[in-house]
């Protein structure tokens, strides 16, 4: 290991000189390193996070667990990230009581805000069905300064119910909130009807309606309109026409604040007969459309909201009708609608989103748009087009391709056969310090060997070893097959020269 130290060392350099380091045990050799080259240095939060990071992302249990033990003895300032990131870690390993254990030692830190690490630990504890735990955790923690919002944690608490079809449990949490001191906002009205229809306790989701008009719509709000469709598909889709059809005109009147013109409903009662219940919901979600008082964040609300349900034709109406109001459609717009077009494997049109119609608006892609697109075109099985757009992000100002982005393209590659050209990608996105998943080195080194090019594939098992990872069996299988196959063909090659 060879560093060139500098004459005075600062924590910002020694963070950029381990983030450099390939091998995560490297880094952290040279990190409890420089205590002892320079005596005066201390470790600050930004340092600490940055090993644990690597360390964390490197799946180093044991090691991260000392540098945390290391942190709280300096006492220095740090961030609650820190400790997301380190419970996050713990729980995908299957140490919840760790990561449960850290959490409740956070006091003896030098940590001010607790917000971040709560609402992972809760959502964590949630999903794991450990329903008491995680009432215990909120009412441990939750009346305390550090941390700061409770109706983001109560939100996400009903969320993962509702998830897991406790709408009953999320309605009972909603309902404490004023008693907690907090008001539900739009989020929880959105989560909480979603569980309430979902599990077909449609009553309770009409009464969540009507409390909604007079706490959060008072003036009428055209981003509530996704709430109201939620409610209004349900009731169509268990029959209730008739009533699905009165609670439209009183959300156009009280929810929307819709002109009058909108609110007569004459061409729905033509449906009411509930034998078309797919017509009847067009022609509710066209009404919700011209009754939403005009704005980007209602009309971006309901697209995104459309396309995520793969309901392509509806949503490219309220994109039309978003122009026609003389607004620009917004990037979330777009993002969703390449997103619904590549889930139904209309990846050409998806290209034709990018490259004529956000053209036109002079809407210019971000790299989120691009990896979208790359994904879909990947998982279409062309992903030597996905590979011509690396060059266009290149090219664009402001878009840097990530590392989602080279993840994706080198599975893409791998996934078609395309194996040099997979290592080629791999290769670039080593050079810009990125850390690539070890699947990616399992399935390229097994690739390579079975195109019978060993000594590629163990250039890149040593590539593998330096940064500290170990090769799944089956690529050492490959890599025994690959070399008894050339062996074997060398040993024909000499016979036929006798």
């Amino acid at each position: 290991m060879s560093v060139r130290w500098p004459r005075f060392l600062t924590p910002t350099h020694l963070s950029q000189i381990i983030r450099n380091q390939r091998n995560p045990l490297t880094a952290l050799q040279i990190f409890k390193e420089a205590k002892v080259k320079y005596p005066n240095y201390g470790h600050n939060g930004p340092v600490y996070a940055t090993m644990i990071g690597i360390l964390s992302s490197s799946g180093r249990i044991t090691e991260m667990k000392e540098v945390i033990d290391q942190m709280q003895e300096d006492s220095c300032e740090c961030k609650d990230s820190v400790f997301a990131t380190a419970i996050n870690t713990y729980a995908k390993a299957g140490f919840l009581n760790e990561a449960i254990s850290l959490f409740k030692s956070i006091p003896k830190f030098n940590c001010v805000n607790w917000t971040e690490s709560f609402n992972t630990l809760l959502q964590i504890m949630v999903k794991e069905s450990m329903f008491q735990s995680a009432h215990s955790l909120f009412l441990d923690n939750s009346y305390g300064w550090e941390v700061k919002s409770r109706v983001c944690s109560l939100n996400l608490l009903m969320d993962v119910l509702c998830q897991h079809n406790r709408s009953d449990l999320a309605l009972q949490v909603f309902q404490e909130m004023t008693y907690q001191g907090c008001h539900p906002d739009r989020d929880s009205y959105e989560i909480l009807m979603r569980g309430l229809c979902k599990d077909r306790r449609l009553n309770e989701a009409i009464h969540l309606l009507y409390s909604m008009f007079w706490r959060i719509s008072q003036k009428g709000s055209g981003e509530d309109i996704v709430i109201y469709r939620i409610l209004l598909d349900a009731l169509c889709d268990n029959g209730q026409v008739e009533q699905a059809l009165e609670i439209l005109n009183k959300i156009l009147k009280k929810g929307l604040k819709a002109p009058k013109l909108c609110c007569h409903g004459r061409d729905l009662y033509q449906c009411n007969s509930g034998d078309d219940i797919e017509a009847t919901k067009l022609l509710i979600n066209e009404a919700l459309i011209r009754g939403v008082i005009p704005s980007l964040g209602s009309y971006t609300a309901m697209a995104v909201e459309l396309y995520g349900e793969g309901r392509i034709s509806l949503a490219d109406k309220v994109l039309d009708e978003t122009q026609d109001r003389g607004f620009r459609p917004s990037l979330l717009t777009y993002e969703a609608k390449v997103s619904a077009l590549c889930r139904e494997g209309r990846v050409h049109e998806a290209v034709k989103v990018i490259e004529v119609e956000m053209m036109k608006e002079n809407c210019v892609p971000n790299v989120r748009l691009y990896n979208i697109l790359l994904k879909g075109l990947c998982d279409a099985g062309n992903s030597a087009a996905a590979v011509g757009y690396l060059k266009k992000m290149a090219k664009q100002v402001g878009c840097v391709a990530n590392e989602e982005t080279y993840c994706i393209l080198v599975h893409g590659l791998c996934r078609d056969g395309r194996f040099v050209e997979g290592s080629r990608i791999l290769e670039e996105m080593l050079i810009k310090s990125y850390r690539p998943p070890i699947d990616a080195h399992n399935v390229l080194i097994r690739g390579l060997c079975s195109m019978g090019r060993l000594y590629e594939a163990i250039v890149w098992l040593e590539d593998m070893i330096s940064l500290g990872r170990s090769p799944e069996p089956s690529v050492w299988n490959s890599l025994v097959a690959s070399a008894c196959c050339n062996m074997a063909n060398i040993d024909v090659h000499i016979e036929a020269a006798l």
